[in-house]
């Protein structure tokens, strides 16, 4: 959307390189991602970011970008890791490939204390992933910093051309958001990302594309699409929003959502069709399978209730976008293959009909144009919960007794983080069925019943994901009350695992 002054970000496939969109916008710019193909076509950047990348600057198929097109931007450029070694390259230095591959942390020793390491730290932590250095450097070049061996870590050539061969986007480098903020102050004026300016441009874009037309789009109570449905309120355009109530939500959430939405004056159709999904779901227990079902009655019965459809209004985010890609060569051009794999939507997407006006934000920040709409704090604060439901949450055939227990104690459970002020910390919670019987003792009699696992993260955008270290009496009282209060429970359990290797949810 904005194409001019922003932070121009070049992906060559490093893990890292959504970070660095993330971070720049952190500092308070615009900044976008692109495939280096795409750098005749990018409008005129404030500043130029090419990122790191799995490949050696040697191999055949190394990635490359137009070096006459980027010189003619005339706006500062940082190189990152892979990006700092083709710069060395393009500018006639050479890169060799080093005996060992350097991986975690490192020392960061800057050679001077202006510029790029203003207010940087004498000795600084910073993180390290690569396998290849630099190693002839031309006439032009300046070193800018060394690690503790002495080795360049950062160079610059000529007055606008910088280089590292560390990651400033990932936190276990220290400093590096100052470092980050230090190269964007080369730059001059770049555009300023401001979510109320952000939000008027959306919204005049969305009145011009939609113009008279129905747009339809389809609501479950998260927060992506609840901010979308109130943003094409505020636009004005006809909309028409509809929840199909698939009876795998959680306790009450039908209600919920319902009234949620009441509470912002958007209406909504409700589908309610739970005995079609269960009946569907009956004795099916492997993981996959249950979400083709899903997957499928959800948009035959979402298609279904909308008929013809002039157009179709997604919540798709930015790293959605970012994700789809399997490589540089397809980064910041796809989205999700769900969102496409549907025929109707395929032919909306071909006819130009498809709206995706959230699709340059990240989760942070659409809570944050949802804030500028004025949705309410507990709406946007919700957690994440996943299209197919608590059947991810209940391993094994679905059945109205296991729902009944997943709904009890997930409910408990989220009431006891409210109570104790720790629902907003985390990104995540919920409670998740464990399909195997175990012996307890209930009253003076022995007990054979289910186990139920507590699980609690923290992560950006559900990338990577950490437990969280609830203090020992919230969870205390969570068990307590799951096994004085829910019939068929015996046992509780608190799921530390990360992600990776494990996921987030449990199917």
């Amino acid at each position: 959307m904005i194409e001019k002054n922003h932070v121009a970000v070049f992906d060559f496939g490093s893990q890292y390189t959504q970070l660095i969109v993330r971070r720049v916008r952190e500092l308070g710019f615009f900044a976008k991602l692109y495939e280096p193909e795409e750098i005749s076509s990018i409008g005129q950047p404030g500043a130029v970011i090419l990122s790191g990348g799995p490949k050696s600057t040697s191999d055949d198929d190394a990635p490359d970008i137009d070096f006459d097109a980027l010189q003619a931007f005339g706006v500062p450029v940082l190189g990152v890791c892979y990006g700092m070694q083709m710069l060395n390259i393009k500018f006639g230095g050479s890169v060799k490939s080093s005996n060992r591959r350097e991986y975690g942390p490192a020392e960061l020793k800057p050679l001077a204390s202006e510029g790029l390491y203003e207010g940087i730290s004498h000795e600084s932590q910073v993180w390290m992933s690569h396998s290849d250095t630099v190693s002839d450097l031309p006439d032009n070049c300046q070193v800018l910093a060394a690690n503790k061996e002495g080795t360049p870590v950062s160079l610059k050539w000529g007055e606008r051309y910088y280089g590292i061969q560390f990651h400033p986007e990932v936190t276990h480098s220290h400093e590096g958001l100052r470092i980050l903020h230090n190269f964007l102050l080369q730059a001059g004026e770049l555009e300023v990302f401001r979510i109320e300016d952000f939000k008027r441009e959306l919204i005049a874009g969305i009145r011009e594309r939609v113009g008279d037309k129905q747009v339809v789009c389809g609501v479950s109570g998260g927060v992506d699409s609840t901010v979308l449905a109130v943003l094409l309120k505020e636009a004005g355009v006809n909309t028409r929003a509809i929840f199909v109530d698939h009876g795998l939500m959680r306790m009450d959430e039908g209600d919920e959502v319902r009234n949620n939405f009441h509470r912002m004056g958007v209406d909504i159709e409700t589908v309610e069709c739970s005995e079609l999904f269960l009946g569907q779901l009956a004795d099916v227990s492997d993981p996959e399978e249950k979400r083709k079902i899903i997957g499928n009655l959800f948009i035959d019965v979402f298609w279904d209730t909308v008929g013809d459809a002039e157009m179709l209004a997604q919540g798709t985010l930015y790293p959605d976008v970012i994700e789809s890609a399997s490589n540089a060569k397809s980064k910041a051009s796809k989205i999700k293959t769900h969102h496409n794999r549907v025929p109707r939507i395929l032919e909306l997407q071909k006819q130009g009909k498809v709206l995706e006006p959230l699709a340059e934000l990240f989760k942070d920040e659409v809570r944050e144009l949802g804030a500028s709409l004025g949705i309410p704090h507990d709406i946007l604060q919700r957690h994440p919960f996943p299209g197919p439901g608590l059947a991810v949450r209940c391993p094994g055939d679905i059945t109205d007794k296991k729902l009944r227990i997943i709904r009890e104690c997930d409910a408990i459970f989220i009431s006891r983080l409210k109570d104790h002020g720790w629902y907003d910390k985390v990104w995540q919670a919920y409670a998740g069925l464990i399909p195997v019987k175990t012996v307890g003792v209930k009253g003076d009699e022995r007990s054979y019943e289910w186990a139920i696992s507590l699980r609690a993260v923290i992560s950006e955008d559900a990338m990577t994901a950490d437990w969280v270290e609830l203090p020992a009496t919230l969870l205390r009282e969570t068990s307590n009350r799951i096994l004085n209060e829910v019939d068929g429970i015996n046992r509780v359990l608190y799921d530390i695992s990360t992600k990776p290797p494990a996921s987030i949810e449990w199917e």
